[in-house]
């Protein structure tokens, strides 16, 4: 069978936990192999469905992307002239739509949309020479996308098989003020060490992305088993393949009891929440509470996991003082967040996910690591706070300092 490369993007910081992901689909079929990774994503290789499989059970990749073509290149009709050698019409027909995007790191070109104007130009003129008919453009929902990479030297042009980018899993109805995506959330779980059957809160949960993302790992859902994508629209698809694919997906056991809990100050984000978890599939309890984050108790007498995506801004005010300085009144918040954590959290690990650099100072807590990351172009850090037991009392006995 023919082997193709693949980039798959992902989340920048996420790179480590993708290749550990991938490497974990490649235990199920044998041809795939893990490659390098690099900023922004990780280089793999395989047959077809390949693609297929890492679509399907990827939670981290942001798209799949199969490499056409990779060569040197001096100026844009170098970049006009590797597109134009390319057999797309192997892959897509005239009928379908396309939309072109360019990224470059380093590059000498002066214009990008220049090059994404060479790119389309060379794939119609291709289709236009052998059918007398051309592709249109599709720049909202596009039939195929083609990925365009430049760097200092080389030109890579990929034929995106997954369409719709993969953190749009397809259950998401309602969302909450700028949502955590979906392949965050799973990365994050994924770096927090969470594994199925551990006790897991998020105590600000939003419109619910973290807990959807967990419970689907519990209950065995592949977060693209709900969706579609680029590569069935393929000249090569296989549908007997897919659905074979498809069809080897065992879900688990749904839990006996609950290990997943979720709550957040707003009555609307926890409805959204239940909303959410319905129509991605999820079957069992996810006990959800409406509470304030400095009122919350540890829902379980094992010590989990605690990981949340804190909010600011309004999102801290919906109770609060609206006379307060926002700063004064994240600070206040932080100060009770934090004595709630020591006092009632003994031996659960603690992780924040915020843009945030200074909460630890806030939280007046020492992180025993931070991981960054970036959530699109805005600089993250994953901190994580070990709450170990009699923590409190540790406080209380440090000697008061004279006013």
């Amino acid at each position: 069978m023919t082997r193709y490369s693949y980039f798959c993007p992902c989340p920048r910081g996420l790179e480590a936990a993708l290749a550990e992901e991938l490497d974990e689909i490649a235990q199920a079929d044998k041809t795939l192999k893990v490659h390098t990774q690099v900023p922004g994503g990780v280089h793999c290789s395989g047959v077809l469905q390949d693609a297929y499989r890492i679509n399907l059970h990827s939670r981290i990749a942001s798209r799949v992307l199969l490499r056409m073509a990779h060569a040197g290149y001096v100026n844009e009709n170098d970049i006009y002239d590797l597109t134009l050698e390319q057999a797309w019409e192997d892959w897509f027909g005239y009928h379908h739509t396309i939309r072109v995007d360019v990224t470059a790191v380093k590059s000498p070109v002066k214009s990008l949309e220049f090059i994404t104007l060479k790119i389309k130009d060379a794939i119609c003129d291709r289709f236009r020479d052998q059918f007398t008919q051309r592709p249109s453009v599709d720049t909202k929902s596009p039939d195929m996308r083609i990925v365009g990479f430049l760097d200092a030297h080389n030109f890579t042009v990929y034929l995106d098989t997954s369409g719709e980018a993969l953190f749009k899993r397809g259950w998401r109805m309602e969302t909450g003020d700028a949502p955590l995506r979906e392949n965050l959330a799973a990365g994050l779980l994924r770096t927090s060490g969470w594994k199925p059957g551990v006790p897991l809160f998020d105590p600000m949960c939003g419109s619910g992305t973290i807990l959807i993302e967990a419970a689907q790992m519990v209950a065995g859902i592949p977060p693209g088993i709900r969706r579609e994508f680029a590569f069935e629209k393929f000249g090569s698809f296989n549908e007997a393949e897919w659905l074979a694919i498809k069809n080897a997906v065992r879900a688990n056991p749904l839990p006996a009891e609950p290990s997943i809990f979720g709550s957040d100050i707003s009555g609307d984000m926890i409805t959204m929440t239940r909303n959410n978890l319905n129509k991605a599939g999820i079957r069992f309890d996810v006990p959800l509470k409406q509470i304030e984050a400095q009122e919350i108790k540890a829902p379980t007498d094992t010590p989990g996991v605690l990981l949340t995506n804190p909010p600011y801004g309004e999102r801290i005010g919906v109770r609060g003082d609206s006379t307060v300085e926002a700063d004064d009144m994240a600070k206040d918040f932080f100060s009770a967040f934090s004595t709630t954590l020591k006092q009632r959290f003994a031996g659960w690990s603690v992780f924040l996910f915020t843009a945030d650099l200074g909460l630890p100072k806030m939280l007046r807590l020492k992180e025993s690591r931070k991981t960054p990351f970036f959530n699109g172009a805005l600089e993250c850090r994953l901190f994580r706070f070990d709450m170990v037991a009699g923590f409190n009392r540790r406080e209380e006995a440090k000697p008061k300092t004279a006013s």
